[in-house]
């Protein structure tokens, strides 16, 4: 079937280049990834996390324990979507069925905004469960571009478009991961959500100084932060989400913040996830770092 039979016209404020309802998301604090282990913890008490992201596909299976507590969390905290299978940089046909379930969950959570990662993560209908990486070229930017104005119109709403961390670099690249980014949100109007650890990871693994990354995305279009620990092999870093948050990401989350500013910031646990009270000293550490390099803006996410 050919792929453009599919896809629903696009609105000329779209193609345009105008993402639909682009105001920028509101500043939310310091927060932290919802994970299960948790939830009787959240529930029972009243943990001082400004907000909370939730894995999207977690949760659109209609009914179940996992949805209804959402439902209790969201009346309590503002919550964010953070997908893993929108492939948005697949060159299958888009997956309606997919993005209407996104979005039947949006409609029901109202989070502050939805995201998932510069990626494609599968071949031939086949879900492969892994942020794979793509070629920086023009001919893929143009690709991305048309598919996020695509699912920005089917959704009603901007997206936030995550950088995801590397291993490998294609030989035919024309620009860099950074020069990508920039471009891909000025031509769609979608968000980023600049992931600190994520960085620091592709950096080492492919020799380049993380700040020359930082320095290449605009400060305007950055919404949120993440921050996670990773397993150091010696020759390479492999982003795994089950350490705590190291040292030298800590420095580049301070370095971050001089250059965006303000930006809503979360950690990440997804493995070895230890008690919420361990989880919290991180995001009251993303605070308190926050406060000191940027007082006047502490003061007022308090």
């Amino acid at each position: 079937m050919n792929v453009a039979s599919r896809m629903p016209k696009l609105p000329a404020a779209v193609t345009a280049g105008r993402a639909v309802n682009s105001g920028k998301p509101p500043f939310l604090g310091f927060g932290l990834g919802l994970r299960a282990q948790h939830y009787d913890a959240i529930l029972d008490g009243n943990p001082p996390v400004d907000w909370f992201e939730v894995i999207s596909e977690n949760y659109m299976v209609p009914g179940g324990q996992p949805l209804r507590v959402l439902d209790r969390i969201r009346e309590r905290y503002p919550v964010v979507m953070h997908g893993v299978s929108l492939s948005i940089a697949s060159t299958a046909p888009p997956n309606f069925e997919y993005l209407q379930g996104l979005k039947d969950l949006a409609r029901r959570v109202e989070p502050k905004w939805v995201s998932d990662h510069l990626c494609w993560t599968g071949v031939h209908g086949k879900n492969l469960h892994d942020l794979l990486p793509i070629p920086y070229t023009q001919e893929a930017l143009d690709h991305v571009v048309s598919r996020v104005l695509l699912v920005q119109d089917f959704l009603g709403r901007a997206i936030v478009l995550e950088n995801v961390s590397t291993y490998v670099q294609f030989n035919n690249s024309e620009m860099t991961e950074w020069e990508f980014l920039a471009e891909l949100s000025r031509r769609s109007g979608c968000w980023l959500l600049f992931d600190v650890n994520n960085v620091y990871v592709s950096a080492f693994n492919h020799g380049y100084d993380p700040h020359t990354f930082l320095n290449g995305i605009p400060a305007d279009r950055v919404v949120q932060f993440h921050m996670a620990g990773h397993s150091h092999m010696g020759t390479h870093i492999i982003d795994t989400h089950d350490h705590p948050v190291c040292e030298d990401v800590w420095n580049l989350y301070i370095a971050a913040l001089k250059r965006f500013g303000r930006v809503s910031t979360m950690i990440e646990r997804d493995d070895n996830i230890p008690p919420l009270d361990e989880l919290i000293v991180e995001v009251n550490r993303t605070r308190e770092i926050a406060q000191a390099v940027l007082p006047a803006a502490g003061a007022d996410a308090e």
